[in-house]
């Protein structure tokens, strides 16, 4: 059976990790998870880009070698990753040789099927994009450091692919997402499309893959890092487990690198005849104050800092509850409060308090039996259609809709009140409670691929280890501990 393979971008190492790379890694980390939660079997690749120009000019600055500043870079993103629990299959470094060898087979490869030639250029090449612009790119203002070269190059035929690319995106209206991307990337490949540079000369830029069929040049970093998707999953070294991944069922990457993933890697991959990945998918920037977070601007979040804070948990709630998938959202740290306070500290917290205490008050502590009739809250239960929100990356509307459910065991139990009903009928006291505590642990399980250790919490408060979405796997008779609160209320 074919794994559901989620990837997102690898990583520039230029710089320390962000709140930009904390989100798109704790989305995929999270689609994954629902994926095996809907007994799914997922493969999540991360990983870091380490060649290229940027990074050579970081280490220079250090005073330290290429290899030396990206193996000083990558702890810091293993630690952000641990402390946001993040559960990914691989991580792939593009300096590994794992990664080396497939490139350099697949820049074989492509000159073997004709997709390579040898010509001069002369144009304008943005420093930070690491690429070469075209004049109405220039003239737009958006590429800084950009300078006039000259130089020999090795190049792409991406252009033989462009009406093929465009038939693609146009016919699979799943290829690229959100629609507006999509859109931008048809307006993009309705114009004359320019061959791919794939190389840069050592004698400009040494940090990066050696050409094979020529030692005096090495890879274009994006011709590199896009390889990682295939290699990482053994492409040409071991087929049964490529086709176990690939196609890829989903990349996940920022507005800001939509034409790298959207043009130069289906190209790429029609040059070597290798299936498209099914969707990729293009998420909108967090802002601050309407501005996208930027170094420059000062205005980056710290994500171990909020962890620090606030806890894990309750930072991946926020950031997979806060964004429209495809829009950009704006981070304050007001709304951080109003959110955690109103789902996670009133709504769910204070239910878990109230459904314990009454267990332990008034059961000795041990889960009562229902009497089996019908509620509705198993019916409830029902109409929360993961799979159907997963399809359509609404992860907003997923968690809405398990929070609406948190809100209908509150109303049930305000309803019923099984606090006063103890006193004249305990059996039904008795039934009210096992269904709110029922109830709790399924959404509690839901929520779990977002919130895993919280929900281990509230599951251990009512004496469940179960994972079953099926209704009725709550024990009668089982033993709860007394719980202090899940979810204590932020004071502003």
């Amino acid at each position: 059976m074919k794994n559901y393979y989620i990837t997102t971008p690898i990583y520039y190492v230029n710089d320390k990790p962000h709140i930009g790379h904390a989100y798109t890694t704790i989305l995929a980390d999270t689609l994954a998870r629902f994926q095996r939660l809907v007994e799914q079997e997922s493969f999540f690749l991360t990983g870091l880009d380490e060649h290229g120009l940027k990074v050579q000019q970081a280490a220079e600055k250090n005073g330290v070698s290429a290899k030396d500043h990206c193996d000083k870079m990558a702890p810091a993103f293993l630690e952000l990753w641990n402390k946001l629990n993040i559960q990914y299959s691989d991580f792939i470094r593009t300096t590994e040789d794992r990664h080396v060898k497939i490139v350099q087979n697949i820049l074989n490869e492509v000159n073997k099927n004709g997709d390579i030639y040898q010509d001069e250029y002369e144009g304008w090449y943005s420093v930070a994009e690491e690429r070469f612009i075209t004049d109405r790119e220039l003239d737009s203002g958006l590429f800084r450091e950009a300078k006039k070269i000259k130089e020999r190059n090795y190049f792409f035929k991406m252009s033989k692919y462009q009406d093929a690319l465009i038939e693609k995106i146009e016919k699979d209206t799943n290829f690229i997402q959100p629609t507006t991307r999509k859109n931008e990337v048809l307006g993009f490949l309705k114009q004359d499309l320019s061959d791919l540079c794939i190389s840069r000369p050592k004698s400009r830029l040494e940090w990066g893959i050696e050409i094979p069929f020529d030692k005096d040049y090495v890879t274009y970093v994006w011709f590199d890092a896009l390889i990682n998707y295939i290699s990482a999953p053994k492409y040409s070294e071991d087929d049964k487990h490529f086709k176990q991944l690939w196609p890829a069922d989903v990349h996940l990457i920022g507005k800001d690198i939509l034409t790298t993933h959207s043009v130069y890697w289906p190209t790429m991959l029609m040059s070597l005849n290798i299936p498209l990945p099914k969707t990729i998918f293009a998420h909108g920037w967090w802002l601050t104050d309407e501005e996208k977070m930027s170094k420059s601007l000062g205005n980056v979040i710290s994500p171990l800092a909020l962890v620090d804070e606030f806890g894990v948990d309750a930072v991946r709630y926020y950031l997979m509850s806060e964004m429209v998938l495809g829009s950009d959202a704006t981070f304050s740290l007001e709304s951080f409060i109003k959110r955690y306070n109103s789902d996670l500290a009133n709504d769910l917290g204070n239910l878990v308090s109230r459904v314990s205490t009454l267990i332990n008050k008034n059961f000795d502590s041990v889960i009562p039996s229902p009497n089996n009739s019908k509620n509705d809250l198993s019916n409830k239960v029902n109409n929360i259609n993961i799979k159907d929100k997963l399809d359509n990356f609404q992860m907003d509307r997923l968690l809405q809709n398990i929070m609406d459910f948190v809100r209908s065991i509150n109303g049930y139990m305000e309803k019923n009140q099984p606090w006063k009903l103890v006193k004249n009928d305990k059996e039904l006291a008795g039934d009210v409670l096992y269904n709110a505590a029922e109830s709790l642990r399924i959404a509690t399980v839901m929520l779990s691929p977002v919130m895993p250790e919280k929900c281990k919490e509230i599951l251990n408060a009512l004496g469940s280890t179960s994972s079953s979405l099926e209704w009725g796997s709550l024990k009668p008779g089982e033993k709860i501990p007394k719980t202090n609160p899940i979810f204590p209320r932020i004071v502003e």
